[in-house]
């Protein structure tokens, strides 16, 4: 079952109404588990939230874009402080929030003389770049 479908399984089953528009996977997004478009309709969602959280942890991310997607159709309140989205949330049992993913790996370095460590997201050439504390040698630690 393709996504588009999954959502209209759920908007049919816990809501009562139809999708009528279409759902796709963004992993671009990074602190959200989806987007609601009303300019079109669509919805976006981040396919790591999947992944990483199962099947529940999603299915209530999707409950809680299909509340902003019925409420905007609906001409009522469809943002997060909106009375309407807060109460139809609750109803259906949506994510207020959607939950961390797993942290960024790191690249752990430490000063050869000085034993001063670093943290970095990106790797560093250890033959370019020294320690800001002693000038010493940075090497990569496991």
């Amino acid at each position: 079952m393709n996504l588009t479908e999954y959502v209209k399984q759920v908007s049919l089953g816990d809501f009562g109404k139809e999708f009528q528009h279409i759902a796709v996977w963004n992993r671009r997004l990074r602190s959200t588990g989806g987007r609601f478009f009303p300019k079109d309709g669509h919805l976006d969602f981040n396919p790591k939230h999947l992944e990483e959280q199962g099947l529940d942890i999603f299915r209530k991310i999707v409950r809680h874009e299909l509340c902003h997607y019925h409420l905007y159709f609906e001409q009522k309140g469809y943002r997060h402080g909106d009375k309407d989205f807060k109460t139809l949330l609750a109803a259906v049992d949506g994510l207020r929030y959607a939950p961390r993913l797993e942290a960024v790996n790191y690249h752990h370095y430490q000063c050869q003389t000085c034993g001063q460590p670093y943290q970095r997201k990106r790797r560093v050439d250890t033959r370019k770049y020294r320690c800001g504390r002693c000038r010493g040698s940075l090497r990569l630690k496991k």
